[in-house]
């Protein structure tokens, strides 16, 4: 009968249980701590990623199993023995001049002040010579030095211009010599100072060969 006529509308009856208890359609019942199914409660903090922790040092690493390259040893008494050629005339002329016009005590501290610049210089290269190496990758040359300021140099292979080797009198006398890799621009440009000579002129032959391969793949 239509439900305009006063009949009440159909409703499905439930249907019995085991026990014969009408049983209600299932619904989703409440998630742990009364909350529903997916829902995150406010107060519930957000998953964060534990950033990776790296030491100060590993910005100066060649990386990899690499080692750094150690200049030679003659490289702090190559500095003594240049700052003892420019000590003794400028001592030795400082001190007459001061002799003149101050007397023998102030020539004297005169002279006690150059004798401690020159043992200043001596300590500084020695450290110098510690903090500088070197190293060979497969597609650049790093270069690390510096004492009060440390600095790390990356020179690809494909951009070097040319490299040079120089030696002045003092070095070629005590077998060293300094090589130079030489790019567009001035800021990468590097040195290696202090190379045994025959060291020098196999790196020299080897960055020259790396770079004319590196170029011509570009």
């Amino acid at each position: 009968m239509n439900p305009s006529h006063g009949e009440p509308p159909y409703e499905p009856a439930a249907h019995p249980g085991p026990q014969g208890a009408a049983h209600p359609p299932a619904s989703p019942g409440p998630g742990p701590g009364g909350r529903p199914p997916g829902q995150v409660p406010a107060h519930y903090p957000p998953q964060q990623q534990t950033p990776p922790v790296y030491q100060a040092d590993q910005a100066f690493a060649p990386g990899g199993d690499l080692q750094w390259a150690p200049i030679s040893k003659r490289h702090a008494w190559h500095r003594l023995l240049t700052a003892v050629l420019w000590a003794v005339p400028i001592g030795g002329v400082g001190a007459f001049v001061v002799w003149r016009n101050g007397g023998g005590t102030a020539a004297a501290m005169w002279i006690v002040a150059v004798v401690l610049g020159t043992v200043v210089t001596w300590l500084v290269a020695e450290l110098d010579r510690r903090a500088y190496g070197y190293a060979e990758r497969a597609d650049d040359l790093i270069v690390t030095h510096g004492v009060f300021v440390k600095r790390l140099i990356v020179v690809p292979y494909g951009r070097m211009q040319f490299v040079d080797v120089t030696a002045g009198l003092l070095e070629r006398w005590m077998g060293i010599a300094t090589v130079r890799m030489h790019t567009a621009a001035a800021a990468t440009d590097a040195t290696i100072p202090s190379l045994p000579a025959a060291e020098a002129a196999l790196l020299r032959d080897r960055l020259a060969q790396k770079g004319e391969e590196r170029s011509m793949g570009l």
